[in-house]
């Protein structure tokens, strides 16, 4: 664990600091450290609110609590070997490198980061400090994903050719993910899973991409677009399409369209309820549900055990970085109006059902603090 020790008893378990305590780290990040007891633990918090701080700290019986302004403090307190990074976008680098350069691990939200530089200069920073660097796509661990990725890769469709996918749901005004200057916008907050999809389906990187904005303008979406849609030219023939809004209905799925049957996930994405899949194949359809499980306890079981036992995961920093580095082409395209071909990013590591960690879904929602989802007020 470069050169600190986790706690030890019975088992060893890495102790984490949580910093950001707006709507995923109540609904989704606190909860699932009850499920992933093994070999993790909270025992800090980072948040810019007093009253989130000594609520939350008080429910999950959390004994350190930091405000950004002490976040050195957190880090040098001996207290955590790992943060989980649950920041708006444009924060994730600067809580990152501090973390690397004090030896601690990072698991950090996705995407990774805001620009393509800040991902490469967190992934600099963590390679050089030696500590685990991982971003937070919780669906490499997913059953429902990781069994449509062998199915796509089996034969069993044929020659994969085709990928289609649509991600939305209404935002309120005044959320921040409606803030331009933080990272906020659609392609950012949904289609990240689109790209992520696409590309670990195809098992490839695109080398070429075009984008469009479109939809409603007024006081909702004046730094934003409401619906960003994207096609990406990979390797083989082969092509993907998204759309994803913030103004429309909830819709998660995705569909890949082989040279003998077609795989279609609906839905694809959603964190709290169950997924499911549809193969057709001459005519023939088979379906299957995979029911909800906490997919947040997953990620925290993986990313401890690569710490635990010096394994490097995947998703890695380098994963992260391939999704913002489309993401930006994207909105040179939009602008621009032209396609942007990419530079690839050398991705060394797919996900695989050997990744799959089933832990018991979150089964009442957690009673938020100060914090709502997107669509609430």
């Amino acid at each position: 664990m470069s050169e600190r020790k986790a706690r030890t008893g019975k088992a060893q378990k890495v102790r984490y600091a949580v910093v950001g305590l707006g709507y995923i780290s109540q609904i989704a990040v606190l909860p699932a450290f009850s499920h992933s007891r093994e070999n993790s633990e909270v025992t800090a918090l980072v948040s810019g609110d007093p009253a989130k701080l000594k609520r939350l700290a008080r429910k999950y019986r959390i004994g350190h609590t930091y405000s950004y302004e002490q976040y050195a403090d957190c880090l040098a307190s001996g207290n955590v070997d790992a943060v989980y990074i649950a920041l708006p976008n444009h924060m994730h680098r600067a809580y990152a490198e501090p973390a690397a350069r004090a030896g601690i691990h990072i698991l950090c939200e996705k995407p990774m980061a805001f620009e393509e530089a800040e991902c490469e200069a967190m992934i600099a920073e963590a390679e050089k400090a030696k500590v685990k660097l991982m971003i937070a796509y919780r669906l490499h661990f997913e059953r429902g994903n990781l069994q449509a990725i062998q199915v796509v890769n089996s034969g069993k469709i044929g020659e994969p050719r085709i990928f289609t996918s649509s991600f939305s749901q209404q935002v309120r005004a005044g959320n921040s993910r409606l803030k331009k200057d933080i990272g906020g916008g659609p392609v950012y907050d949904l289609g990240v899973y689109c790209i992520n999809a696409a590309r670990y389906l195809f098992r490839a990187e695109p080398d070429e991409v075009f984008a469009w904005h479109s939809g409603e303008d007024g006081d909702r979406f004046r730094e934003v677009p409401a619906t960003t849609t994207a096609m990406l030219r990979f390797p083989g023939d082969r092509v993907a399409s998204f759309t994803c809004s913030f103004g429309a209905a909830d819709r998660s799925v995705f569909e890949v369209i082989g040279t003998k049957g077609v795989l279609r996930m609906d839905p694809a994405y959603e964190m709290v309820e169950a997924l499911k899949s549809e193969i057709s194949i001459n005519g023939k359809t088979s379906k299957q549900v995979f029911r909800r499980r906490d997919q947040f306890a997953a990620e925290l079981v993986y990313f401890s055990g690569c710490v635990l036992h010096g394994q490097d995961p995947e998703p890695s920093g380098r994963e992260g970085l391939a999704d913002v580095r489309i993401i930006q082409a994207f909105l040179q395209s939009a602008e621009t109006n032209r396609p942007v071909k990419i530079r690839t990013t050398d991705v060394s590591r797919r996900p695989t059902m050997t990744q799959e960690i089933a832990r018991t879904a979150v089964t009442k929602a957690p009673q938020l603090v100060k914090a709502a989802a997107p669509g609430k007020e």
